[in-house]
């Protein structure tokens, strides 16, 4: 049997979707904070002058940002339907930012259970969040794939140690099955998504930039506060991040940065050269290797990038991401798409 002829038995669950129960209204101060979190200072994220100079109604949220409610809605599908394993390590994020989301945003958030592919006896579940304002517009849509990791993958250990160190009511390991799972799916309707067009970017002008131009490079420094920091602002608990014993039971050779860090750190590396947070659609990345935080020093994380496609019909390109920490390559394929000025 191939790998890709594999079966899981999450086979039957795929398409599953939910509802969070209530709005996610977008505060400014959580924008301020998130930004902050992830190191990035572009103006229009604190200033409601600087946003408004770009065109926005108040200060503009990361391109990151929806990761935190995205989080919260995700938390029922793997505590009851993505179930079976014992923990899961994040490889791939999409983000399609079709509108900027701003403060005073309030937003209908729902999951699906979009795809399972087994390999090599693993199984990678990626897990689909939308993100609706008011007007019914799909304003984000964030794609998270992980692999599932089942008991016989990880340290016995584990368990127990988690458990003595997690925030009280909340669980970071997986769950097992009740065998009271009920499939609900996607209602049928109209799905009307922004158009990222229907607002003129702010950003680099596109006569100013050619394929093969350089991005420059920028460094990124990350402490176990930051870490802290993070988990926090974002709600991500994973003791990984912050309990030196729990990620060696993990595997890793000591505590790691947040993945979603990562990738805010980097989007803000993008939107200071751009000029504009809204110039980027989408935002796809892989990652390969997480970054190791001694308690000593703290990590560096070396960010570039490159233009790799333009196209002058409609004023767009796309960006090649890299980012290392050390001589360890973080990141795989990472691309953005721009719209330019």
């Amino acid at each position: 049997m191939t790998a890709a002829a594999e079966s899981s038995p999450l086979q039957a669950r795929i398409g599953h979707y939910y509802r969070a129960e209530d709005t996610y209204v977008v505060g400014r101060e959580k924008i301020r904070e998130y930004a902050r979190a992830v190191q990035d200072h572009h103006p229009a994220h604190r200033d409601v002058v600087a946003a408004a100079a770009l065109g926005y109604p108040d200060v503009v949220a990361p391109l990151t940002f929806t990761a935190t409610p995205a989080m919260a809605c995700n938390r029922r599908m793997f505590e009851s339907v993505v179930v079976g394993y014992h923990t899961y390590v994040q490889t791939e994020e999409v983000f399609e930012q079709h509108r900027p989301i701003v403060a005073g945003d309030e937003l209908t958030v729902d999951a699906e259970l979009s795809s399972v592919q087994r390999i090599a006896g693993r199984d990678m579940i990626t897990v689909t969040n939308t993100f609706t304002d008011t007007a019914g517009e799909r304003v984000h849509t964030l794609r998270t794939t992980v692999v599932g990791l089942t008991a016989a993958d990880t340290d016995p250990r584990i368990r127990s140690a988690v458990d003595n160190v997690m925030m009280h009511g909340v669980t970071m390991l997986g769950a097992e099955d009740s065998g009271t799972f009920h499939k609900t799916v996607r209602p049928d309707g109209e799905v009307r998504i922004a158009d990222p067009a229907a607002r003129l970017p702010r950003a680099r002008s596109f006569d100013d930039v050619q394929v093969g131009d350089k991005i420059g490079v920028q460094h990124a420094r990350l402490s176990r506060g930051d870490l802290v920091n993070y988990a926090g602002v974002a709600g991500d608990a994973n003791p990984i991040h912050w309990d030196e014993h729990v990620a060696k039971l993990a595997g890793q050779p000591d505590v790691i940065a947040h993945g979603m860090l990562t990738l805010g750190l980097s989007s803000g590396f993008v939107s200071a050269w751009s000029g504009d947070p809204g110039a980027v659609t989408r935002y796809g990345v892989r990652l390969s290797a997480p970054v190791v935080v001694p308690a000593a020093g703290g990590a560096d994380i070396e960010f570039s990038g490159q233009v790799k496609w333009l196209d002058p019909t409609t004023r767009t390109g796309v960006l090649v991401i890299a980012a290392k920490s050390g001589d360890t390559k973080i990141f795989g394929l990472t691309t953005m798409h721009v719209r330019f000025r």
